[in-house]
């Protein structure tokens, strides 16, 4: 029988809250509210879409997306290593647990809860394995709608029309890499629950501020909405 402490259960219960609802908060912003990471570049691919109708070598642009493809097959072929390697270790463990109870704060675990944890990471990093995967499709479907975007630009109805479809198809894909990125931070929090179920909630939290930090708040974010001055020392 799988015995589950009830710290384990509220830590668990906080650690679905923060993924949940940074995820609804962050992509669910009203017009009247500061823009993020996704809502800025999403200008930026607009822009970028309609420079590349404006071109009759679209090699360019084909080789730009290549590079971001490149990118998020990186990380899909990285994540199926990760799963393999978290079911290889649901065969030992009883070794992990007698070394993490060597931690002088780790709190006690049964074997079935540890494999329970182990199950809960392959979850979240399969989830992560399909929003790259799918990530990459769209880029590959992007790179459909630049070989067939018209070459004749006169017609500036269709022009915005093509320009808007293909910006939303790449923010589409730029949204599922950057929600497998998310999966990558939150599946790094529950590593701190096989030593703390207390750890875990406070590594949840601050995977929560560290991520709104860098979409909401950062200097990144203030370059690319043109709110950086150029005299700042970059840090």
């Amino acid at each position: 029988m799988l015995l589950i402490n009830p710290i384990d259960i509220l830590a668990l219960c906080w650690f679905v809250f923060c993924w949940a609802g940074y995820t609804w908060g962050a992509d669910h912003r009203g017009p009247s509210q500061s823009r993020g990471l996704s809502q800025a570049t999403a200008a930026h691919r607009e822009i970028w879409m309609r420079r590349m109708l404006e071109r009759e070598n679209r090699i360019v642009d084909s080789t730009l997306l290549g590079n971001l493809m490149r990118s998020v097959a990186f990380f899909a072929s990285t994540t199926t290593l990760i799963i393999g390697g978290l079911v290889a270790s649901l065969g030992a463990a009883e070794q992990a647990i007698s070394i993490v109870q060597e931690i002088p704060f780790a709190a006690p675990v049964s074997p079935l809860l540890w494999k329970a944890k182990l199950l809960l990471l392959v979850l979240i990093f399969i989830y992560a394995f399909f929003k790259f995967t799918w990530s990459t499709r769209q880029f590959n479907y992007c790179n459909i709608l630049i070989g067939a975007a018209p070459m004749d630009i006169s017609d500036t109805v269709e022009v915005d029309e093509y320009a808007c479809r293909a910006a939303h198809l790449l923010a589409l894909a730029g949204e599922n890499f950057n929600r497998g990125l998310r999966a990558y931070y939150f599946g790094l929090a529950v590593l701190s629950w096989f030593i703390n179920p207390w750890l875990f909630m406070a590594v949840s939290g601050w995977v929560v501020l560290v991520l709104y930090r860098r979409e909401f708040a950062s200097r990144t974010l203030k370059a690319l909405t043109a709110d950086e001055k150029p005299d700042q020392p970059i840090t």
